[in-house]
């Protein structure tokens, strides 16, 4: 009968060293592609932030040289504001969609905000400019989004991920971990 004991207690150890192995990988996978994907920046408010995947660099430039860059970053428009939870929600979806996207090479060649994007960039809009707004006579009472008559403001007319190769935007820290730096080839 031992050698039944016995084989019972070997499989449960088998089995906890094989669940805390793959634990570990987990996690530490899950570590590094936070460190590689720079993932802790997406929850400040740094517009450089915005330039962790390449094809953002035409807008981070033209917004850097339009006229918003002195007043508001990127998240001042393109992130709710009426509660830090939606404001966060918004973030977290709004950055595993991108991070699917961008890995999965599934990026527009012409950068267009999606319909939830859409509505919280004219949300903000309206909050910004009150003042303004309330002197705004639209054509026959129709409802318009700010961006029909100003779709130039703040990123430029043109948004295509190529428009702006050469754009002088700053540069990012590497991402490969210091011990991994020596094992590259030449």
């Amino acid at each position: 009968m031992e050698p039944v004991a016995n084989a019972g207690s070997k499989a449960r150890r088998v089995t906890a060293v094989a669940a805390w192995t793959a634990c570990g990988t987990f996690i530490g996978l899950g570590a590094y592609v936070a460190t590689a994907s720079n993932a802790l920046s997406y929850a400040s408010d740094d517009p450089k932030a915005c330039i962790n995947c390449h094809v953002m660099n035409s807008m981070y430039a033209s917004w850097q040289r339009g006229s918003h860059a002195k007043v508001a970053n990127c998240n001042d428009c393109h992130v709710p504001h009426d509660s830090v939870a939606r404001k966060y929600w918004f973030k977290a979806n709004d950055g595993l969609r991108h991070s699917t996207v961008f890995t999965l090479h599934q990026e527009p060649q012409v950068m267009r905000p999606i319909p939830e994007s859409r509505k919280v960039i004219q949300e903000n809009c309206v909050r910004c400019h009150t003042a303004t707004m309330s002197s705004v006579k639209f054509p026959h009472d129709a409802q318009r989004w700010c961006t029909d008559c100003h779709r130039s403001t703040p990123h430029g007319s043109v948004h295509s991920i190529s428009s702006a190769p050469n754009a002088a935007v700053p540069r990012l820290a590497p991402v490969t971990p210091d011990w991994m730096t020596g094992l590259k080839k030449p």
